[in-house]
């Protein structure tokens, strides 16, 4: 995946990741850390998956290989948004949209990808561009914790905690996003 961004990206460029995203920007700065010229992390983590996290997307897996792809859009819906976030409509639309298009093969792929990924917790000191990270204090599949490691770990990152939003914290608080995003890519500007 970081490959095929790198291919496509232009020579120098800013950089966001976001959840899996932000796994392959972690990589994007392992391969090419010289073409990016800021990047910005939001809900995501730098560790590798744990043995349950590993074992809840086998189960992930047999449930769409079982055909139950959409039913699983749904049941993992109310852990992805804030808990005072689960009754919004907008947030839930944007998930099944989201997770509709990508499809069940490409989910299951980038299961495997997630679960086959490196420790990046030490290769963050390395990265030199100007970094934001932007985590919601309601994740509750990614904890906020894991932000404040990246943002520990990478020499000047900004930290953004944003209250009310889960793990997807773009649809849910998409004004603090925006803000946070602003400020890197100034920072990052030549």
């Amino acid at each position: 995946m970081a490959q095929r961004l790198l291919a496509a990206a232009p020579g120098r460029f800013a950089l966001v990741g976001l959840s899996m995203g932000g796994y392959v920007a972690l990589e994007v700065m392992r391969l090419a850390p010289e073409r990016v010229s800021g990047l910005a992390l939001i809900a995501t983590s730098a560790r590798p998956d744990s043995p349950e996290q590993v074992a809840s997307r086998r189960e992930q897996e047999r449930a769409v290989a079982a055909g139950r792809f959409n039913e699983l859009v749904d049941a993992v819906y109310p852990v992805l948004v804030d808990a005072d976030t689960v009754a919004r409509t907008d947030p839930a639309d944007a998930w099944r949209t989201l997770a509709l298009e990508i499809g069940p093969d490409a989910f299951v792929a980038q299961l495997e990808a997630v679960m086959s990924g490196p420790d990046s917790r030490p290769d963050l000191a390395a990265i030199r561009c100007p970094t934001a990270v932007i985590h919601g204090t309601g994740d509750r599949l990614i904890a906020p914790e894991n932000a404040v490691e990246i943002a520990d770990g990478v020499p000047g990152a900004q930290l953004t905690l944003v209250p009310d939003a889960g793990h997807m914290i773009a649809p849910e608080q998409p004004g603090a996003v925006e803000t946070a995003g602003r400020g890197l890519l100034e920072a990052a500007a030549p």
